[in-house]
């Protein structure tokens, strides 16, 4: 098992990002379908939101002004999560910005994770979500989704305030994509070519495009499952269309899936954000192939 980390820089000052993590009504917004906070005795979160969401696992073991800490049972095992928020300063620093650190223990690390279907698996992707999402909510947009583990339908759409065809070229373009996404990609961009996460070098099983329409839609095989995502003109904005399907719905991959969103909640504020850098400062993730990630 190993311990994950992930900082973000969020546009709004640690008081209001304290507020939206510790006010029930909003975390039922940017989160968790039910909460309970009653500080500084309680703090617990639950439904089809949550992984392990048939009731609260949580129990709090610290809150101040800038730090929160919490155990949180998933499997069986108790892992720790704490976080704490910090006011940005310093040469380039953002006024009123905040910098949110995240650190989970007993998590699975890499590449288990690729093969583990447990909970604890799905916590690196699961908080690049909900940390997102936080990001959105505390800075007055509507956060972009949230993953149903009650259902095996995979399916979401995103309206995207760019032109169809730049939206379509940071989908494709792998240099566009890795500076959003955060990871290093190669692509061959017909049907038949190769998607290759972490480089074709790397990545000596890559996926497969299985079609691609110029300016409106790309579909790729991942071998167990198959992500597609389509574009429209939808009043002067995109209208982003993004399905998983093909897989063992007994199984749904909500790993990839709650990745995938984390990642199109950036690829709005890229689009949308005139001045945009990536809100991700550090993600850690033990094990992880170097170059890999292009966060860091």
């Amino acid at each position: 098992m190993s311990t994950l980390k992930k900082r973000i820089r969020i546009a709004a000052s640690p008081l209001a990002v304290h507020r939206a993590l510790t006010d029930p009504a909003a975390l039922q917004v940017w989160l968790t379908e039910h909460a309970e906070v009653n500080l500084p005795d309680r703090y617990q979160f639950w439904g089809r939101f949550t992984p392990d969401g048939e009731g609260p696992n949580q129990r709090l073991l610290h809150v101040d002004d800038s730090s929160l800490r919490f155990d949180w049972q998933l499997d069986g095992v108790t892992t720790t999560v704490d976080i704490g928020l910090a006011a940005e300063s310093g040469p380039g620093g953002d006024s009123g910005s905040t910098l949110l650190t995240l650190t989970q223990t007993e998590v699975t690390g890499w590449p288990e994770l690729l093969t583990d279907t447990s909970n604890r698996s799905l916590m690196h992707t699961y908080w690049a979500l909900a940390l997102a999402n936080l990001a959105d909510y505390a800075e007055g947009r509507e956060p972009i989704a949230r993953c149903d583990f009650t259902s095996p339908v995979l399916r979401g759409e995103i309206l995207i305030d760019a032109d169809r065809l730049a939206v379509y070229a940071s989908l494709t373009e792998p240099e566009q994509f890795s500076r959003w996404f955060g990871a290093k990609v190669d692509a061959e961009l017909y049907p038949g070519g190769r998607w290759a996460m972490g480089g074709f070098e790397a990545n000596t099983e890559p996926a497969h495009i299985v079609d691609i329409q110029p300016g409106r839609s790309m579909s790729v095989d991942w071998g167990d499952m198959v992500e597609s995502w389509e574009l429209a003109d939808s009043a002067g904005h995109t209208r982003l269309t993004y399905v998983q399907s093909g897989f063992d719905e007994t199984r749904p991959p909500y790993a990839g899936w709650l990745g995938a969103l984390g990642g199109l909640a950036e690829l709005r504020r890229y689009h949308e954000n005139k001045n945009w850098r990536t809100m991700w400062v550090e993600v850690r993730l033990e094990g992880i192939p170097e170059g890999l990630l292009t966060i860091n």
